[in-house]
């Protein structure tokens, strides 16, 4: 009997114990199954994420900008070349040697001013000569003269036929011709020997001296087996104002009118700026360069400039605000022609557009572009139309460069604030 009791206290012992460890292993069954539940929804979510994520980045990202209006003025830089208002190479017009200059490097002469003299012996005693046939021939007119009219006396009488007198009277008119020719001969000579004084032909600077004392000139150029070319004896230029010359494009070419005004800079004075005024043009362009050479004056009262040096000429001449302008790199070439990419609603609608001049960094829009249209500032090479784009504001310092001035930015307000994506991301998308 008491075996059996014993047995009977066991089986009740152990009950309790099996309970614990049922609900144990239901209790993490169901943390088991609560966990997979958890991971489920956590992958499926994440998955749902990713795919709304992927789905944003696949919408390039896009900065807007709106078009302006064109420059009230325009402003262009163009290399100049100066020249002197009056500059003239001084040759010699006789042969001889050169007694004597004058005038050195950068001397200041008047309208006049001897420069050099030169010793022309042979030309002087052919003067000599034509002055001694003048007096000859001036003898035999006045020979002349007293006989036909000695002869012109008998006329009508039997002394002298008429024949004879009009024989006198032709000898008497040909001595006459004969003077005259001797006294054009004499005022030749004249001249030449004016030409020994080599003289300023105007007010100016001797910028070139190419002659000494002793050299032989001629008016061929001087000796010929010795120099072989023409060269000069002095250069002398008149500097009180200078002639600008500058090649413009035919780009600009419609802007060169009397109202043109430019600054001029040399190297020779950085900081400074001199006024230079219109004065004419070519009205025709160089076909090899399609320039057309376009003259303007700046007056020189210091000479602090000089002639055939370099300078560079700031324009400024009207423009027209009538005419729209974007940036440059806001246009698309395709092969269906000049494009720029309109967003509406998030969606790119590419326009054809006509440009107009080009400003450098901005270009005029002739026509396809209304001034309350957006456009994409820097568009994508792959984008087409119909595309979703995201907008996204611009970051200071990264692609604002690329855009218009503030006023035409898009406005904060305009973006979600899902919009404000960090800059890189932005970047790799444009």
């Amino acid at each position: 009997m008491s075996q059996g009791n014993a047995g009977q206290s066991f089986s009740l012992s152990d009950r309790p114990s099996n309970s614990r460890g049922r609900l144990l292993v239901l209790l993490l069954g169901a943390i088991a199954v609560i966990l997979a539940i958890w991971g489920i929804v956590e992958r499926v979510a994440h998955r749902h994420h990713l795919a709304m994520e992927a789905e944003d980045w696949a919408r390039p990202r896009v900065t807007l900008i709106s078009p302006e209006a064109g420059p009230a003025k325009r402003e262009f830089d163009l290399p100049a070349n100066l020249a002197a208002w009056y500059q003239a190479p001084i040759y010699a017009q006789v042969s001889g040697y050169v007694k004597m200059w004058y005038t050195d490097y950068g001397a200041h002469v008047k309208k006049g001013d001897l420069l050099a003299e030169i010793n022309t012996p042979s030309l002087d005693a052919q003067y000599q000569a034509s002055k001694a046939n003048y007096n000859v021939v001036l003898a035999r007119y006045k020979l002349a003269v007293i006989t036909a009219n000695r002869w012109a006396a008998l006329r009508g009488t039997q002394a002298v036929s008429r024949q004879d007198v009009d024989v006198q009277a032709a000898n008497a008119a040909a001595q006459k011709a004969q003077l005259e020719q001797a006294e054009h001969e004499v005022d030749r000579y004249e001249a030449l020997e004016n030409f020994k004084k080599i003289v300023a032909p105007f007010d100016g600077v001797v910028t070139s001296r190419m002659v000494n004392v002793g050299d032989y000139v001629s008016a061929g150029g001087g000796d010929l087996s010795a120099r072989g070319s023409l060269s000069e004896l002095f250069t002398v230029a008149d500097m009180h104002a200078l002639r600008v010359f500058v090649s413009v494009p035919q780009d600009y070419a419609a802007v060169i009118s009397d109202k043109l005004a430019a600054k001029l800079t040399v190297p020779q004075y950085p900081g400074r700026e001199y006024a230079a005024h219109y004065l004419t043009t070519a009205q025709a362009f160089n076909a090899a360069t399609r320039t057309v050479t376009t003259e303007l004056t700046v007056t020189n009262p210091d000479a602090s400039l000089w002639p055939d040096s370099y300078a560079t000429a700031h324009f400024t001449a009207p423009g027209d605000p009538n005419v729209l302008i974007v940036p440059l790199n806001s246009l698309i070439f395709r092969a269906q022609g000049t494009q720029l990419a309109k967003v509406v609603n998030n969606r790119v609608h590419l326009i054809d557009v006509t440009v107009g001049i080009n400003y450098g960094l901005t270009i005029q829009i002739l026509k396809g572009l209304k001034a309350e249209d957006q456009i994409v500032a820097n568009p994508p090479a792959d984008l087409l139309e119909g595309d979703e784009v995201k907008v996204v504001t611009v970051t200071h310092g990264y692609n604002d460069a690329l855009m218009a001035p503030k006023k035409n930015r898009p406005a904060s307000h305009d973006a979600t604030p899902e919009d404000s994506s960090p800059a890189p991301d932005v970047g790799a998308k444009q």
